[in-house]
């Protein structure tokens, strides 16, 4: 029986639910990254955070689903950061953050890639010229995974924690 790939549509809030728990599984994973960094956030606020998203309406942020017959089982979030305020040196460019999720169940079945290529894609129609993603120094696969898809270091961030 041939398999087929996932589907990627935009979220709808009847998909908050499978949002938050795949969120939640992110957060667990990152957590044995690096407890030091990551928390896991309490379920109602990120119901709350993924159902303001999706009533934004368009040109705002953007949230997308990949499924696999019939399931929820992956998920992009786009979020637009803002432009340097005229005072500072950054030349502005249209850009957003973007964070994938996929399930357990679903690796290996071509649902990162299709979330991050849908991404792309509605990123570009929407004037966004710049696709920013944060991982975790320690979580090689993503690493590579965001390479493989043209993603590249652009700086260095330094982090210094203080006391007090």
């Amino acid at each position: 029986m041939r398999r087929i790939g996932p589907t990627v549509r935009p979220a709808g809030l009847s998909d908050v639910p499978a949002l938050v728990d795949l969120r939640l599984a992110n957060a667990e994973a990152h957590l044995s990254l690096a407890p030091d960094v990551y928390r896991l956030p309490q379920r109602e606020a990120v119901a709350h955070h993924f159902t303001a998203v999706l009533t934004k309406g368009a040109g705002g942020d953007a949230i997308l689903v990949a499924e696999l017959d019939g399931q929820v089982v992956g998920m992009v979030e786009l979020l637009r950061l803002p432009e340097p305020p005229a005072h500072q040196i950054l030349r502005p460019e249209p850009s957003a953050q973007i964070h994938t999720v996929v399930s357990g169940t679903a690796r290996g079945r071509g649902v990162d890639s299709a979330l991050v290529d849908a991404a792309g894609r509605w990123a570009a129609e929407n004037g966004i010229t710049s696709l920013s993603a944060g991982i975790h120094h320690r979580n090689d696969g993503a690493v590579r995974f965001y390479r493989r898809h043209g993603y590249a270091p652009s700086g260095t961030l330094l982090n210094r924690q203080l006391e007090g």
